[in-house]
């Protein structure tokens, strides 16, 4: 029996429902794994993905689920608890169905995005764990980050206070000259905590550390969190430990993490997290959890190395991608899929109603005040005119070769003729396309879409990517703009056209990924722009890179990386039963 998501909340449905989940010893048994694949670490164990990759490298892969979105609202789509709702879905069809989402930052879940463990009876538990650092994944990262940055305070105030005859002699090392106003890299702390954004370190006397400007960042768009998500395996994350970039000399020549000798100590802090944590929906279908890097500056999806599992695994793995399809599934497509050599099968394009009156010009929303009617109400007109935003990203997956099947999360005001008129537009664009209740009836709110994604898996698929690795920066970058957001074309700084050049004209840079830095809350770089906005060009500023990820990033517009806390935040609403120490006011 479902519960009731009306009057429950989803920390309450999260603790009736954890007292059934599986013990390590029955997931082994669900799962078919060997009893040294399932490392124990209390409710939430990892899986020792080599082992079982090792174990089922003959088997053929599953059928291959993306989730993704129409451009996000303040309304919501619901990505996470459609994922939840495919895998209970098709667990209630009887297929062997597995997942795989992000895990969530703590300075998101105590502020106002809340955990992203999905919602109502398509939740993931269990829900404090998964919310407050589960196997320790985010911190072992904050960690090794930081340790790269103390390697360089720790040589730029040596190199100060002794010269090169001493440096020699007291540690062998060689001066590296870094030049204090071209340091790259900054500190972490996962929470949101603006007034980090810009400070200066180092004050005191000669032995307090080098006084200089620096910078904190969130901890999810640490660079280790990026390489955490598209590494194939420990060997691999050592590899890039040494190339990352965290300053540069004084004659512009790049001073890495391999210079500072720190790459093997970083490596040996996140040696555990290369395992994906199990988790399960409160309907107990496995779900992994792996990796929770940024969708703007890094890929935004859960880890390469949890998709290879999932898909040795189960006969469906579903993975959920960050933000819209002009950015997270982008990314999937043209970086995750890339780099993994996975060939996806479906995805699934999440809409609501109200997001796409949004889109259609819908009145403007304001937290804590009452939904306007247009919302609530049927509205056929501006529901209409919103639709192009769904039908501009139902041909965006088409342009991969993917089979697009559109979810309308449906919430009760939703009328028949709402729903008619979104199905009528998305199959005349090619795309299957199901109604949906898994928040208010879990799995069984969710047949009609579990049909029509195993309809659309079962249909040939001819996945391409939209440009071959030997494109060139700024074409690649030109095709992204027309083809995925709409753009007539790139307007280039002159600085970043400059980067873009030497980037092009240097044979190192050939393999570096492109990941597009832009907002999420619009095709355009302009947030306000809603819908489908015509007569524009991107314009890119700068290109930012990141050696160890192999990233090179065209920007769009300002992107911080350290969010601020509202004046309202979650964390007001959060608190412990002192009796049982349970958590409670998690949403």
């Amino acid at each position: 029996m479902p519960y009731d998501a009306v009057k429950m909340k989803d920390w309450e449905i999260a603790e009736a429902a954890e007292p059934g989940m599986p013990t390590p010893e029955q997931w082994i048994d669900k799962l078919g794994l060997r009893k040294d694949e399932l490392i124990p670490f209390g409710r939430t164990p990892k899986l020792d993905f080599l082992k079982i990759m090792d174990r089922l490298k003959n088997k053929k892969d599953g059928k291959y689920v993306e989730v993704t979105a129409i451009t996000p609202t303040p309304l919501g789509e619901g990505k996470s608890t459609t994922s939840c709702g495919i895998v209970e879905g098709l667990g209630k069809r009887g297929k062997n169905v597995g997942g795989a989402l992000r895990q969530p930052s703590g300075g998101p879940t105590m502020n106002v995005k809340g955990t992203a463990a999905g919602g109502g009876n398509a939740l993931l538990i269990p829900m404090t764990e998964f919310s407050m650092g589960l196997t320790g994944d985010i911190n072992d990262i904050m960690n090794a980050h930081n340790l790269a940055m103390v390697a360089l305070q720790a040589r730029m105030q040596h190199e100060r206070n002794y010269n090169d005859e001493q440096l020699a002699r007291l540690s062998k090392m060689r001066r590296l000259n870094i030049d204090p106003t071209r340091v790259e890299m900054g500190w972490i702390i996962d929470f949101c905590a603006q007034s980090l954004r810009n400070i200066i370190i180092g004050l005191g006397g000669k032995q307090d550390g080098f006084m200089m400007q620096s910078k904190f960042g969130i901890a999810v768009s640490s660079e280790l969190m990026a390489m955490l998500a598209i590494v194939r395996d420990l060997s691999d994350l050592r590899e890039r430990m040494d190339r990352i970039t965290v300053a540069f000399d004084k004659s512009g020549k790049p001073v890495t993490t391999g210079d500072l000798e720190v790459g093997g100590a970083m490596t040996a802090w996140m040696r555990n997290t290369i395992n994906p944590s199990l988790l399960c929906t409160v309907e107990y279908q496995p779900v992994m959890v792996h990796a929770g890097p940024f969708a703007n500056i890094a890929v935004g999806q859960s880890s390469i190395i949890a998709d290879r599992i999932g898909l040795k695994m189960f006969d469906y793995h579903v993975t959920e991608s960050g933000f819209a399809a002009d950015i997270g599934f982008e990314k999937f497509w043209n970086v995750k899929c890339r780099l993994s050599g996975l060939k996806p099968h479906v995805s699934v394009l999440v809409a609501t109603v109200r997001a796409l009156k949004m889109h259609g010009g819908g009145p403007r929303v304001v937290a804590g005040v009452a939904l306007p009617d247009a919302y609530t109400k049927e509205d056929l007109k501006t529901l209409e005119k919103g639709l192009p935003n769904m039908l501009h990203h139902i041909a965006t997956i088409k342009k991969s070769g993917i089979n697009p099947v559109v979810c309308i999360n449906s919430f009760h005001t939703d009328t028949p003729a709402e729903i008619a008129m979104i199905k009528k537009a998305a199959e005349a664009a090619g795309a299957r396309c199901a109604v949906s209740q898994h928040w208010a009836k879990g799995g069984e709110g969710a047949l009609e879409l579990a049909d029509a994604v195993i309809d659309a898996a079962n249909q040939q698929s001819e996945f391409k990517l939209l440009y071959p690795n030997e494109m060139k920066l700024r074409q690649r970058v030109e095709r992204v703009a027309k083809e995925v957001y709409g753009a007539d074309g790139v307007a280039w700084s002159p600085e970043a056209e400059e980067k873009a050049k030497a980037f092009e004209n240097d044979p190192k840079y050939d393999e570096y990924n492109t990941m597009m830095v832009k907002t999420h809350l619009s095709l355009t770089q302009d947030p306000t722009r809603k819908g489908v906005p015509k007569g524009w060009l991107l314009p890119i500023r700068d290109i930012l890179i990141y050696s160890g990820a192999k990233f090179l990033c065209p920007m769009a517009g300002q992107i911080s990386l350290m969010p601020g806390t509202s004046s309202d935040p979650a964390f007001r609403r959060v608190d412990v039963d002192p009796k049982t120490g349970k958590v409670h006011g998690l949403f």
